[in-house]
């Protein structure tokens, strides 16, 4: 069979698609074909409705799927439309969101099949019976509609990751992802986490699996890992075969979960690439001997989710318990041994009040890491704060159904003072980073600040869109004059001290 795989990538940053690319070597294996279409800006344009149904009948497939995250289901319904319309073949739907919401999707009409979880056995069983013409009702992790009543078939056992094929990356134009990325490629040695974040999916795809398989956690083996020499091959592979490439950024859930496995993988990595690499770690499990671990085989970066710098929001909200300590600790772990730390925050949490979002500003600007990410919360459905979120009434339907990305702007309400303030602290989190710290530069931002929040909403938005353009214009003066500082550097959501930008190579 010829299955096409549709990756609706639109409004976001340039993804990789791990899932598909495994799936895409499972079915080759196979005997099947394989076409790939990632739509996102940063690749090429759009397509129009008409380029995209061209695109759809000339390549001929026998099964379309897409790959779907919450964020771009909307897209991606137009798009099943179009194809729906012209095209007579199965239409499937996987990704994130078909675990959470695979009844609404059969709903809409427009996909006859969804797949739930992990599915690179389960997708082979499905296209296997599908080209012998057998009965597909049985297939695990699927969802379909009988008789006018939806029927979703429980999930199997979560792949053997170190008996997976190799990722295909033959079926995309990889050296234009590399480009699209600065040359950041991205890497997993590992899949599952062992925390429960109310705000992420892991915990109900560990319950799904956990019921539907009637197993405890342990024996689920939720974390999985490819052996460190799995990993290294890959690595060989890419540098071999593309050009550009300036880094391997790993996007395990927590990269040094396993102490042992991570002080195998440096010992080899140094003896196999010699290009920096960038983790993601986590408060409890990271010391100074991972950290030495880590630097001595280059990596350059360090990335922590500390989201929220108020304990009363992480331990009542987020089921995140950890200590502004902790994170200052750890983050100092990373400055001492020559390595750049980075942190995610998020703002613009249920119940979360200004000086909840002060803190996470507080925290930042004591903690001092070498840059920060930010993004507005966003209530994924099936998660256990997208509940908390409706029980306190905060979501707005309208512009969630619209969202994109979740660093635009929230789709939470909380009444048109809030509003404002989340938007200002949104549209230039550094200002506020510099304004609370005891930088050199700590005076003028305050007074930055100060003038920025005593506006209302008509002079906000009239001075708002030029806040990035002032930012690049103070930080080239003061940069000038060897301050150090938080600027908007690399995206719109990321602030960096300019000791790492003025000094990288």
């Amino acid at each position: 069979m010829k299955v096409f795989f549709i990756y609706p990538n639109s409004g976001s940053q340039v993804g990789f698609n791990y899932g598909l690319s495994h799936i895409a070597s499972v079915l080759k294996n196979a005997g099947h074909d394989v076409v790939f279409w990632q739509l996102c800006e940063d690749i090429a344009p759009l397509p129009e409705k008409e380029e995209f149904i061209d695109r759809i009948k000339k390549e001929s497939p026998d099964l379309l799927g897409f790959s779907v995250v919450t964020n771009q289901w909307a897209y991606a319904q137009k798009l099943a439309s179009w194809a729906r319309n012209n095209l007579d073949v199965p239409i499937v739907c996987g990704g994130i969101h078909a675990l959470v919401c695979p009844n609404e999707i059969l709903q809409t009409g427009l996909f006859d099949y969804v797949f739930r979880g992990e599915c690179e056995d389960a997708f082979l069983d499905f296209v296997e019976k599908l080209s012998l013409r057998k009965p597909v009702d049985e297939v695990h992790n699927l969802a379909f509609i009988r008789n006018g009543q939806i029927k979703i078939n429980p999930v199997g056992r979560l792949p053997d990751l170190q008996r997976l094929p190799f990722k295909d990356y033959s079926i995309m134009d990889f050296q234009k992802l590399i480009d699209a990325k600065n040359g950041w490629v991205g890497l997993m040695a590992s899949r599952g986490c062992p925390f429960s974040c109310t705000y992420c999916f892991n915990h109900k795809m560990v319950a799904e699996y956990k019921n539907d398989l009637n197993c405890s956690f342990k024996e689920l083996n939720y974390i999985r890992r490819f052996k460190v020499e799995q990993v290294l091959d890959e690595i060989k592979f890419l540098i071999k075969n593309y050009h550009r490439i300036n880094a391997f950024l790993f996007d395990d859930d927590i990269f040094t979960f396993d102490k042992q496995y991570i002080k195998e993988f440096c010992r080899l990595y140094k003896q196999t690439c010699s290009l920096p690499f960038v983790v993601n770690a986590h408060f409890s499990f990271f010391d100074r001997e991972l950290a030495s671990d880590l630097a001595s085989a280059n990596c350059k970066i360090v990335k922590f989710g500390v989201e929220s710098g108020s304990e009363k929001i992480r331990n009542s909200i987020l089921n995140r318990h950890m200590t502004n300590q902790s994170i200052i600790e750890a983050i100092g772990l990373v400055n001492d041994a020559g390595m750049h730390s980075s942190v995610f925050i998020i703002i613009g949490f249920p119940h979360e009040n200004r000086e909840d979002v002060l803190d996470t500003i507080r925290l930042l600007a004591v903690s001092r890491p070498g840059r920060f990410r930010w993004t507005y919360f966003f209530p994924f459905p099936g998660t256990k704060a997208h509940q908390i979120s409706l029980d306190g009434g905060f979501i707005d339907n309208e512009k969630q159904q619209k969202l994109q990305n979740f660093t635009d702007e929230s789709c939470l309400d909380f009444g048109p003072e809030h509003n404002l303030f989340l938007e200002k602290i949104g549209r230039v989190m550094p200002w506020f980073v510099n304004a609370y710290s005891d930088l050199p530069v700590a005076d003028f931002y305050r007074r930055k600040v100060d003038e920025i929040m005593k506006m209302d909403e008509i002079q906000w938005n009239q001075i708002s869109p030029d806040l990035h353009n002032q930012d690049k214009l103070i930080s080239q003066d003061f940069s000038q004059k060897g301050l150090s500082h938080y600027a908007i550097k690399y995206n719109p959501f990321m602030g960096v001290i300019s000791d790492y930008f003025l000094n990288e190579k």
